[in-house]
């Protein structure tokens, strides 16, 4: 077996450039050194084929350059794409993304997140299953915490970028009823008394002074899971004449459920979505739904949590407003029968 080559280290860059090794170790990070030392010693390392030893450099940097993407539900096709996006985003910045899946379950989500402190990921961006849950206090005392969708009210999170649920339920619901819906039935994919997610409250709120019959359901996002809620809902005593989930991936079980009892959306049941994924397009007819700004969410997001890894100040909560994507799948209630 032939013998490698020497590993080049610091030292070796050092004798190559006449500095000092402390030198090259600071021009190598980029601290403390006048910018045409860095860009010579660059150069130097380059030619000598030096690569810094990962495990070494975290040592002595105190960061690993990873950062955890916790995600409530990777079967949730939009969070599929933001956990990409994130991941794109955060290569850009010089950051790796561990992306893992809480399976939309909170005890998992739990020991995932202590996981990835105990692993000194150098932040944790999270899209909570439970924002109201203990542990986050104790993750946001050991990695850099920032919440995506929902704030997290018992945590000192390092930022949050959280979505208006008020503004886009009070709109679909206004929606619905003016199409003459009063029986609804919204699709959520968390608990129904979450108290920082107040999508379900405001259901119930705006139901109320509307008239309508609004029923909440707990939903998986994956299709198989959400259809059968879907049927189960349909087949149910005083069944809804419209669905408003909270996930687009939700509203594709509305729609197959609905299929396999021989229903037609919207003829026989309107359906309205939330996250406006590219998928949602492709239905027939296409889905109505709710377009989070996603470019906007993942600058946001990635600003914030570099400021932080660098010890920026918190930054304030950062709210975003949906955008409606009225397509085909409302329309009126059936006639009585």
């Amino acid at each position: 077996m032939p013998n490698r080559p020497p590993r080049v280290t610091q030292r070796d860059v050092a004798e190559e450039t006449g500095l000092s090794v402390a030198t090259v170790s600071y021009a190598l990070r980029g601290m403390q050194v006048p910018p045409e030392t860095q860009q010579r010693v660059r150069e130097a390392a380059e030619r000598l084929g030096y690569q810094a030893d990962p495990i070494a450099r975290a040592l002595a940097s105190g960061r690993t350059d990873y950062i955890g993407v916790l995600c409530r539900s990777l079967t949730d096709v939009w969070q599929q794409g933001t956990a990409a996006a994130l991941g794109r985003a955060l290569l850009e910045v010089g950051r790796h993304a561990l992306i893992v899946d809480a399976s939309n379950d909170a005890a998992l989500e739990a020991t995932l997140a202590s996981q990835l402190a105990d692993q000194r990921v150098d932040a944790l961006i999270v899209l909570p299953v439970d924002p109201m849950a203990a542990h986050w206090a104790d993750v946001a005392q050991r990695t850099v915490l920032i919440s995506i969708g929902d704030g997290l009210p018992g945590a000192s999170a390092h930022a949050e970028v959280v979505f208006d649920n008020e503004a886009g339920i009070t709109d679909a619901l206004h929606g619905l009823a003016e199409y003459g819906h009063r029986r609804i039935a919204v699709m959520t994919p968390g608990g129904l008394t979450t108290p920082d997610r107040p999508a379900e409250l405001v259901a119930d709120r705006v139901a109320h002074g509307l008239g309508l019959h609004v029923t909440l359901h707990r939903s998986p996002h994956d299709l198989d899971g959400s259809a059968a809620v879907a049927r189960a809902v349909l087949t149910g005593p005083e069944p809804p004449t419209a669905f408003l989930c909270m996930a687009d991936s939700m509203a594709y079980g509305v729609y197959s459920g609905a299929r396999e009892l021989g229903m037609s959306v919207p003829d026989d049941i309107s359906v309205v979505g939330y996250d406006d994924h590219p998928l949602s397009r492709l239905l027939t007819p296409p889905l109505s739904t709710y377009r989070w700004p996603v470019e906007l969410l993942v600058d946001l997001v990635i600003e914030r949590t570099v400021k932080a890894i660098s010890g920026g100040r918190r930054s304030r909560r950062k709210v975003l407003p949906p955008t409606s994507q009225p397509r085909g799948s409302v329309g009126p209630p059936p006639a009585p029968r």
